[in-house]
């Protein structure tokens, strides 16, 4: 109890720093260090196991938050710095451009900026498919659909609030929320993908897809939007070449040349061939290179451009990976402080019937994805009591693990200091709990909906 007592209070100070305008770094960190440091002077739990340990608590506290740092640089962290430094040389060679005057005929046909916004959010989830990280597969989606959403339209905060959902159901086979779902239920991935996800997946996401034509044109009206083609929201901290408007129309394959090579090579599409997200961008970011030595045979100008991608690398590195690594030190305090722990324990003894444990169950794991950003973190906490849950109850582990899996999803979307939205909010020069707010209704139509669905037709 005295874990769940201090970790509400922390988080009661960390939200209101962040409404207030606090460094939402310097709060998330404060939040984490607190609770690791009363977990080690009330004795809550271990902080670090000891083969990892510096073995002096007070120093372990620091090196959580320096193997967490080290963990992301290296894995998420170099992807969404790779994919920003794409972002960045794209905007430089005014290959968004170009693909916008390509696409600019067509949809004009499509009169109404929501109805265009639906259309993209139903190919993002086509899209979440293949590239199985929520907030990689929406730093893409920054590259290549929201450009040409802006200036056919649909407003920065519109965009960003569907780019924000893009994965807003760790669906398909490489998700590590599906395959634990699926390890822990005892059943193949794609046979849990096929039979228990997509069925859910689809009907939830042509409701998901008609709620944001309705709720981001309520916000767009209630804030006072209006579309000013000469005003145009580009990404925070790019500016388009002076040649933007004599680019070649040729430009318009660089945005696109990252998308075909992760969808292209990749078990899904059955090729023996794997294609990385950094390993993509490098390769796209050489062959726009290319394009421009083609341009315009300047050796030494065109090599120098290449300042650009590694700015845009160190821009996510400083906006975007740092405030995930505060996030998910901020997560670390929460479960080894053993707040979670007593929240799933206190879940767990509740001795309520199944479609009880279902809804409190969903309503917890939802919550503490908001919490900590994190799907993985809520979930992989709580996955491994499902088996002793669902043998208690005498019902089959899958009637539990797979609402749970979904509601979890619900939650991280919708929480500002989820790592995809603050990478695209980084990006766009905005604030997280502004996507935030445009994310959160959307996701609470999807839980309803979910949840009625389920006990429809699973349960």
């Amino acid at each position: 109890m005295l874990s769940l007592i201090i970790a509400a209070v922390v988080l009661v100070v960390v939200v209101y720093m962040l409404l207030k305008g606090w460094y939402p770094q310097a709060a998330l960190f404060f939040g984490g260090f607190v609770l690791l440091l009363c977990t080690w002077i009330f004795g809550l739990g271990e902080v670090l196991p000891a083969k990892s340990s510096t073995n002096f608590t007070g120093f372990d506290i620091f090196k959580v938050f320096g193997d967490g740092f080290a963990t992301r640089v290296k894995g998420l962290g170099l992807q969404l710095m790779a994919i920003g430094g794409f972002s960045r040389y794209m905007e430089h060679v005014g290959a968004s451009n170009a693909l916008f005057e390509v696409f600019k005929k067509p949809l004009s046909m499509i009169k109404s900026p929501y109805i265009l916004l639906g259309a993209a959010f139903l190919v993002s989830q086509v899209m979440a498919i293949f590239v199985p990280s929520h907030a990689g597969l929406a730093l893409l989606l920054m590259v290549t659909l929201y450009p040409l959403l802006v200036r056919s339209g649909v407003s920065q905060m519109s965009a960003l609030g569907m780019i924000g959902c893009a994965q807003y159901v760790d669906a398909g086979p490489g998700s590590g929320n599906c395959n634990m779902a699926a390890q822990v239920a005892g059943m193949d991935v794609s046979e849990y993908f096929v039979y228990y996800q997509l069925p859910l997946f689809v009907a939830v996401t042509l409701i998901v897809c008609v709620t944001h034509m309705i709720v981001q044109r309520w916000w767009d009206k209630k804030e006072g939007w209006t579309f000013d083609p000469n005003n145009i929201a580009t990404l925070a901290g790019s500016k388009a070449s002076d040649a933007d408007a004599n680019t070649p129309k040729i430009y318009a394959i660089l945005p696109i040349i990252p998308l075909f090579l992760i969808i292209f090579f990749s078990k899904v599409a059955g090729s023996s061939i794997r294609m990385d997200v950094v390993t993509a961008m490098l390769i796209s970011t050489i062959v726009a290179i290319c394009f421009e030595l083609v341009r315009h045979r300047k050796v030494k100008e065109v090599f120098a451009s290449l300042k650009l991608f590694y700015e845009g690398m160190g821009k996510i590195l400083v906006g975007t990976v740092s405030l995930i690594v505060s996030g998910e030190f901020l997560a670390a305090g929460l479960i080894k402080s053993g707040a979670m722990a007593t929240l799933i324990n206190a879940a767990d003894s509740a001795g309520f019937g199944l479609a009880a444990m279902v809804v409190l169950g969903g309503i917890l794991l939802w919550a503490c994805a908001f919490v900590m950003g994190s799907g993985n973190a809520a979930f992989f906490s709580f996955a491994p009591l499902v088996p002793d849950m669902a043998k208690t109850m005498g019902v089959p582990i899958i009637k539990l693990i797979f609402p749970y899996q979904i509601f979890v999803s619900f939650g991280r979307v919708s929480s500002p200091i989820a790592g995809a939205l603050i990478a695209i909010s980084s990006m766009a020069g905005v604030s997280s709990f502004q996507v935030a707010k445009r994310t959160c209704i959307p996701m609470i139509v999807a839980t309803i909906a979910s949840g009625i669905i389920y006990f429809g037709w699973y349960y």
